[in-house]
């Protein structure tokens, strides 16, 4: 092999396309190149979405372009439409190439176990519908579809969790919410809930309340979030919130925040709720 050949191998970005491997020298590519490589014509016709470290896909135009030189292998997935549809998955935004999109897919975005996990599609009337892997859901329909993962076992058999009056609060606020059941330990998880607008480095996260034995005489003390979150402001984890908490499978965010003051037959899950979203407000 001579030297030439040797800096031409050294100077090949690899990328995946489609979940195949192509190789550009160009460490700088645009939307239309990407097309190119796996032989997609016209171009015109076909959509090119990045998808982000973070799992989210990002519309890449035909004229835009893209950076190979960046950590870790670039990923590529092409569609043949002329629009893209927007939907959320736990709480992040997502752009796709397809009027519809399967159960398996949304599981393989949220980068979550297939076998072990379900997915639903938050309903505003009714029950949260299970999505099965080869269901395909309708993206065209108004609004914003807004979907979820869970692990598929916890609930399954756990009986209920919350007292009525709990539900009803959450149900009458479209808080959207799943109660989970692990050994020994009973919980709610708030789904997607929105956080304080451009304090952190998430819009959105899963928010975990354990609930102990009598509860709802006895107070519950700290929560959880998934993904982990850190100060918009300085990049760093916010005060006692830097420790983690295996459950369901997921490694959470243990805010460490103590209840000293719970009133039994006053204070439910409104109240919770409350003391989660000033403790957000005011992390540092």
């Amino acid at each position: 092999m001579t030297d030439t050949n040797i800096l031409r191998d050294r100077t090949t970005y690899d990328v995946l396309i489609n979940d195949a491997v192509h190789g550009f020298h160009d460490p700088v590519v645009r939307g239309e190149q990407i097309l190119e490589a796996v032989r997609l014509f016209p171009t015109a016709e076909y959509l090119v979405f990045q998808l982000l470290a973070d799992g989210q896909l990002e519309e890449l135009r035909l004229d835009e372009s893209a950076d190979l030189r960046e950590p870790g292998r670039e990923k590529f997935i092409t569609f043949k439409s002329d629009r893209s549809f927007r939907f959320t998955l736990d709480g992040r935004r997502f752009e796709w190439g397809l009027p519809f999109i399967t159960g398996l897919q949304l599981k393989r975005l949220a980068g979550v176990d297939p076998t072990g996990y379900g997915v639903w599609l938050a309903q505003r009337v009714g029950d949260d519908r299970l999505i099965a892997n080869t269901e395909q859901v309708d993206l065209t329909a108004e609004g914003v579809e807004r979907f979820f993962t869970g692990v598929d076992t916890t609930t399954e058999g756990a009986g209920s969790i919350l007292p009525p009056e709990d539900r009803d609060y959450l149900d009458g606020h479209g808080i959207v919410y799943e109660e989970r059941a692990e050994g020994g330990a009973r919980g709610v998880v708030l789904k997607a809930h929105s956080l304080p607008d451009g304090r952190f480095d998430a819009g959105a996260a899963d928010i975990l309340v354990l609930l102990p034995p009598g509860y709802p005489d006895c107070a519950p003390d700290m929560f959880y979030l998934t993904p982990w979150v850190k100060l918009a402001a300085n990049g760093r984890y916010p005060r006692a919130a830097d420790q983690p908490h295996p459950f369901g499978g997921q490694s959470w965010q243990r805010w460490s925040r103590h209840n000293t003051a719970w009133r039994p037959g006053i204070d439910g899950i409104w109240t919770m709720l409350r003391r989660i979203e000033r403790a957000l407000e005011i992390a540092a």
